[in-house]
């Protein structure tokens, strides 16, 4: 089990390693984003990039709550 939980650690250390270059926007928010500045531009990608994490991180937490009560009921067993 220790060695899942490295390779999980590391997967998400690189994935936050890697975000600065991570450029989330569809077409229509790019060619917005292009009219408004690099400045408001920037703001904008940041906001879509932060309203993506909020489900993966509901979704973790879900997870982590149902294993961690799947693992004690197993250990009453």
């Amino acid at each position: 089990m220790n060695k899942w939980r490295i390779i999980f650690f590391l997967v998400v250390s690189l994935s936050f390693a890697n975000a600065h270059g991570v450029c989330a926007q569809c077409s229509i928010c790019t060619k917005t984003a292009g009219q408004l500045g690099e400045k408001k531009a920037t703001g904008l990608n940041s906001g879509i990039v932060y309203l993506m994490l909020s489900p993966f991180v509901l979704v973790g937490f879900i997870g982590y709550k149902w294993w961690r009560g799947e693992k004690e009921y197993q250990s009453t067993e």
